[in-house]
């Protein structure tokens, strides 16, 4: 049974958790029409993003196909992606090129 969801899947690197998942439990989403798993790193509250891969530091995170920031840190798959590993980077919209 699916407990997380990808959209984007050429894109995505994050995936979302459609139910509490418990650290050790194995997280079901599909992916392209396929099926995979990963093991959950640590406790992730539902509707919460975990890494689908390794997520390099300075590597865009990518929820739905858009990107959401950069990792701040090395992210391992199955870790919870929030705010503590996660750094905002807007465009800036002012800036005259």
């Amino acid at each position: 049974m699916l407990n997380a969801m990808i959209v984007e899947a050429a894109k995505d690197n994050v995936i979302v958790a459609i139910e509490p998942i418990a650290k050790g439990d194995t997280v079901t989403y599909n992916c392209a029409g396929q099926e995979k798993s990963l093991t959950a790193l640590e406790d992730i509250t539902i509707y919460h993003k975990l890494a689908a891969c390794d997520i390099a530091k300075g590597q865009p995170i990518v929820k739905y196909g858009e990107h959401i920031g950069l990792a701040a840190r090395d992210i391992k798959a199955g870790e919870h992606v929030h705010c503590h590993n996660l750094e905002e980077h807007r465009e800036n919209l002012d800036a005259k090129g």
